[in-house]
């Protein structure tokens, strides 16, 4: 992954400013397209991994949510923990960032969400900081997988949970094929009508396509430190919840 930008080979200092690229130019429009790409499912998606985080409604319990730039896990922790937890955005993308900001003040949150530019291969925090760290559709756009995890490890303290949402290998027969023609096909031109630009999510679906298998990133996830990794398919593997503790 460190050198895949989509189906193409980059440079490893190469990478990241094409992601970055890819993200500004479809900031404004991602929640939109993640509707129409997903059939709405994604949101589904996203509050299913936040029942299963299960934040507790106690103050003092805190969360990070990396790559979250557009707010959405954040504010789905944020109710779920009854507006006690406190969370902590963090993106490498200002674009991003600042559709989050703007959704926060619109929805009356701005006071209760903290967010960061950062990179999460690199994060600005303390050692054992966190209770939590989630990160949902991100992953697998950051170049050094590995180090973005080994991250999670040390920001998180002793009893953490890291939670991972991503796209992932389709294990229902006949479902496989349907979703590759739709993500292929489809998914750029729809861009293109929305945007006025397909290559971004011609990157995306590929990107996807890249991403290891749900057993092989869990494997992953165990070497960087967590304990009691397991993951969680969603219709029929289209996406994929992973689960870790640091214990």
């Amino acid at each position: 992954m460190k050198t895949s930008y989509g189906f193409r080979e980059v440079g490893v200092d190469e990478k990241q400013g094409l992601v970055d690229d890819v993200f500004h130019r479809v900031a404004g429009r991602y929640d939109l397209m993640n509707d129409l790409m997903s059939g709405g499912f994604h949101r589904l998606w996203k509050d299913a991994f936040v029942a299963w985080l299960n934040p507790p409604k106690r103050a003092g319990w805190t969360a990070l949510d990396v790559a979250g730039g557009t707010g959405d896990i954040a504010m789905r922790i944020l109710d779920a923990s009854g507006g006690a937890a406190h969370v902590t955005v963090v993106d490498i993308n200002a674009s991003m960032l600042e559709v989050g900001r703007r959704r926060a003040t619109s929805t009356g949150k701005a006071g209760m969400l903290e967010f960061v530019e950062a990179n999460a291969e690199d994060l600005p925090f303390p050692d054992a900081g966190f209770d939590a760290y989630t990160i949902a559709f991100g992953i697998r756009n950051v170049p050094d997988i590995d180090r973005a995890l080994a991250e999670a490890f040390r920001v998180l303290r002793p009893g953490g949970r890291f939670m991972c949402l991503e796209f992932s290998e389709v294990t229902t027969p006949m479902l496989d094929r349907a979703y590759e023609a739709w993500s292929f096909n489809a998914i750029p031109q729809i861009g293109r009508l929305v945007t006025g630009d397909a290559e971004p999510y011609r990157y995306l679906v590929e990107s996807i396509a890249k991403f290891p298998r749900q057993k092989d990133f869990a494997s992953m996830i165990e070497r960087a430190g967590f304990s009691r990794v397991t993951w969680r398919d969603y219709s029929g593997g289209i996406a994929a919840a992973h689960s870790g503790w640091k214990l």
